[in-house]
């Protein structure tokens, strides 16, 4: 059953981020809650313990950052930040789960979730929140590990995808901002048609919808797809589906 806690007033004060907390163990709400509390520019804004609560809870509070589990009993997160964005494109929402899970990662990426944290790094999560809200994404380090052997496979480092800053590096750094650019430059190989196509691909479309959408064949589709990833030097959908999303 869904709770809420109500919203903290001193969550109202002028230049704090304001941040709900979404868990459904009121253990780690209650941890997190007290240690963001003793950030100065952090204030917790609520709480809940499940999909159902969090979508509650942004509506009524709008706070800067959506901190939220995946898995929990009813409306997972997943689930519920995929009802919150469609309603508010511009949420944001940062994943804080103990799974580094591949399958995870590249919903919450696809969904456009701003972050994915570990648990145990708790001591990210405050520089995460303030890179967040300058307009960065961020993965914790394991889940940077993850996303790195997805994107590149082992292969060569030219594969279309710009690393997330780790928690807690600032909006804009150089090291991101180049990597930035050479995902986008890496894209720039594809034809329009192809630029289309993988849009597709990250948005989770299969070779049939895909055809449906673009009105060409299934075959095609399979063509155009082997070209890209050929281009990309990438070796499947995950893969490119996170470069795309890396490369935004």
């Amino acid at each position: 059953m869904s709770e809420e806690k109500a919203a903290d007033p001193s969550a109202a004060q002028e230049g704090r981020i304001r941040v709900c907390i979404v868990d459904d163990d009121p253990f780690v709400t209650t941890s997190l809650a007290t240690i963001l509390a003793a950030e100065p520019d952090v204030a917790v804004a609520g709480e809940g313990c499940d999909g159902e609560a969090a979508v509650a809870l942004f509506e009524r509070e709008r706070p800067d950052v959506l901190l939220m589990d995946i898995q929990m009993p009813g409306t997972d997160g997943l689930a519920a930040a995929e009802r919150i964005l469609a309603a508010h494109p511009e949420a944001r929402i940062v994943f804080l789960t103990t799974f580094s899970d591949d399958e995870y990662i590249v919903r919450a990426l696809r969904l456009g979730a701003k972050g994915y944290l570990i648990k145990q790094e708790v001591a990210t999560i405050a520089p995460a929140l303030r890179s967040v809200t300058c307009g960065q994404s961020v993965l914790g380090g394991e889940v940077l590990g993850r996303v790195e052997a997805l994107v590149q496979g082992g292969g060569p480092r030219l594969s279309g995808a710009a690393r997330l800053a780790p928690a807690g590096v600032a909006a804009g750094s150089p090291a991101q901002s180049a990597e930035q650019a050479h995902a986008a430059a890496a894209l720039e190989l594809l034809s329009e048609r192809e630029h289309a196509i993988v849009e597709q691909v990250a948005e989770g479309l299969d070779n049939k919808e895909i055809a449906a959408a673009l009105y060409i064949s299934e075959g095609t589709v399979r063509n155009h797809i082997s070209a890209i990833l050929q281009k990309l030097q990438l070796k499947n959908r995950t893969q490119l589906a996170i470069a795309y999303y890396r490369a935004r």
